[in-house]
């Protein structure tokens, strides 16, 4: 997903399997707070600095802390998002987990609005946002895409994974839709701050007169999905592994179908400010090595996000 910045725009690229998108059923500029309450059971990893060979390099405060506090959207399901019991799970907090073996610390996730992560970033309130996060170069360099202005000073990022955005309906519904052209003259619904609402801004500008693009944004995307659902829009976008868990679970799959090809695949990235680039190291060179002992694939397996896996992690590679 990702605050807001462009993210994705056109071609069709490589897609995650819709099928094997999930592989458990049950399984930026803007300001915004969100519920920034802790759970105890969002905590993920528990490894002791003793034993965890790149302990070393992050920053000595964060090692007496023995923490990373992360600013994430859970209401992103499967890549973040509370089980039945209240837990946080998702591919996001199995990847910090076997992070914080790496680095002997607990990353402690805390809930807030997707579109407040990086503000909350700059606040100090978190140490990194890990939040199914595109890497693009607004965020990189601060700058609202709506006006091209440069807003804050901007993150860095740590790349993890390539996914791109997709389109869902109703089932046996898609009101003709397969492409972003033929939005126009429909409703679409969205979450607010992400790259599926700067796709539809920019769609809306292409659209010919008469066929307007509305489009309706909302906190969380499963409030978009609610709106789908009872017939208040033609369709949702988001990034593609939200939508295919969506058209699996939601309904018992009876729900949604995906339209059209993935657009715009791009990195997710975990940000982390500009001025902490010992911590954003270090989280690379543990990224680097649960890709290399293999820990990383079988988190994308599980999740059924092995087709957006990468070959090593790199620093600000959206473009």
């Amino acid at each position: 997903m990702t605050a807001s910045s462009t993210r994705r725009t056109t071609a069709a690229r490589s897609r995650l399997a819709a099928a094997g998108a999930i592989a458990v059923a049950g399984a930026l500029l803007l300001t915004g707070c969100g519920d920034q309450t802790k759970d105890k059971n969002n905590d993920s990893g528990s490894a002791s600095t003793s034993n965890a060979p790149l302990a070393d390099k992050l920053p000595q405060e964060i090692r007496s802390k023995g923490k990373i506090r992360v600013g994430s959207d859970i209401a992103y399901a499967p890549v973040e998002y509370k089980d039945s019991a209240g837990k946080v799970v998702g591919l996001d907090p199995d990847l910090a987990a076997a992070l914080g073996k790496q680095l002997g610390v607990t990353f402690e996730f805390q809930n807030g609005t997707f579109d407040g992560l990086i503000t909350g970033l700059r606040s100090d309130r978190y140490d990194i946002a890990m939040s199914a996060m595109t890497d693009n170069k607004n965020r990189q360099e601060g700058v609202d895409p709506d006006t091209g202005k440069k807003v804050g000073e901007g993150v860095d990022f740590v790349d993890y994974l390539t996914a791109g955005v997709s389109i869902y309906t109703r089932k046996g519904d898609t009101k003709s839709i397969a492409t972003w052209d033929d939005l126009c003259g429909k409703k679409l619904a969205v979450q607010r701050g992400t790259t599926s609402e700067d796709l539809a801004k920019q769609q809306a500008k292409k659209c010919p007169s008469g066929k307007k693009l509305a489009i309706e944004a909302f906190d969380d995307n499963q409030q978009a999905q609610t709106r789908l659902r009872s017939g208040g829009a033609d369709a949702v976008s988001a990034d593609f592994p939200v939508a295919a868990y969506a058209v699996k679970t939601s309904g018992g799959g009876k729900d949604f179908e995906i339209v059209g090809d993935q657009v715009e695949a791009a990195p997710y990235g975990i940000a982390v400010s500009k001025t902490e680039t010992q911590l954003r190291d270090a989280l690379q060179a543990a990224m680097d090595a649960i890709i290399k002992n293999g820990e990383y694939q079988k988190i994308l397996e599980k999740w059924g996000a092995q087709d957006g896996a990468v070959k090593q992690s790199v620093i600000n590679g959206g473009k």
